[in-house]
């Protein structure tokens, strides 16, 4: 389906759950954040469904998001349930990596094709400091367990203050080309002031190239990240919710005051 600016809008990104295992300090605050009440977030089912719709609309691309997804309960069931429908071709997780280990295997038995692994550096102290108490090795064993279980292309997201050219980014550069792994650098955003820039190695902050929906754990579609439009699929239905957000995606992103990175998945 193509929206107002004949962009072809194929990609569905699909936040499971607010809630998360680190607390990285770009993305929520050390306290954490008020949690969603079970009744609001969506069911496998209501999200299974979501994705049928999609598909009929034209989307072949998948990508589950969080929060962390993997800490959402028995996430593997959702993952066969979306790997069962026809149509889609290309079917994602974005995850911190720090229970891939766990699940990799069964991730990819359950029909997922790929991850993205968000990575911001090879220094295991910085890393506790940028994720406040991670720990590195869990990440880059999780890593390690995707590649061995097929879940690739394996791409690394990491996350810079200006440029690739910083220390940090330069090790998870070496590593992801020791290890044959694609490197994404993704500039620190502000959603609340409208910063955002083309991400290097991706097309994410390419409007003029941009084909995705966004839909949150509690069922909103959003047809921007830097927006405060969206769709409540209690409201509008299924279809009136995706097919509202495609009409109204704007042409550029500008700024938004009522969603952040860890309740929309990035």
């Amino acid at each position: 389906m193509l929206d107002s600016f004949n962009r072809r809008i194929n990609y569905l990104r699909i936040s499971v759950t607010d809630k998360c295992n680190l607390r990285c300090r770009y993305c929520m605050p050390e306290e954490g954040i008020p949690l969603m009440s079970h009744d609001e977030i969506l069911s496998f089912e209501q999200i299974v469904e979501i994705v049928k719709k999609g598909v009929e609309l034209g989307m072949n691309k998948v990508r589950l998001t969080g929060g962390e997804p993997l800490v959402r309960k028995k996430i593997i069931n959702l993952v066969s349930m979306i790997g069962e429908i026809n149509g889609i071709t290309d079917f994602a997780m974005t995850t911190n990596g720090i229970l891939l280990k766990k699940y990799a295997k069964d991730l990819f038995l359950a029909g997922l094709h790929r991850v993205n692994i968000s990575l911001d550096t090879l220094d295991p102290k910085r890393y506790s400091e940028i994720t406040r108490g991670g720990n590195l090795n869990d990440v880059l064993d999780g890593i390690k367990a995707a590649g061995n279980a097929g879940l690739n292309p394996i791409k690394l997201n990491c996350v810079v203050k200006k440029s690739s050219s910083e220390s940090d980014a330069r090790l998870v550069f070496e590593y992801a080309k020791k290890h044959k792994l694609e490197v994404r650098f993704i500039r620190e955003m502000n959603i609340s002031k409208g910063l955002f820039w083309v991400v290097e190695g991706g097309n994410g902050g390419n409007c003029n190239e941009c084909n995705r929906l966004r839909l949150t754990c509690n069922g909103v579609v959003r047809p921007c990240l830097f927006s405060d439009c969206g769709f409540d699929i209690k409201e509008t239905g299924i279809e009136g919710a995706l097919v509202g957000a495609i009409k109204n995606k704007p042409e550029f992103g500008i700024l938004s005051t009522n969603h952040k990175f860890y309740n929309i998945g990035g």
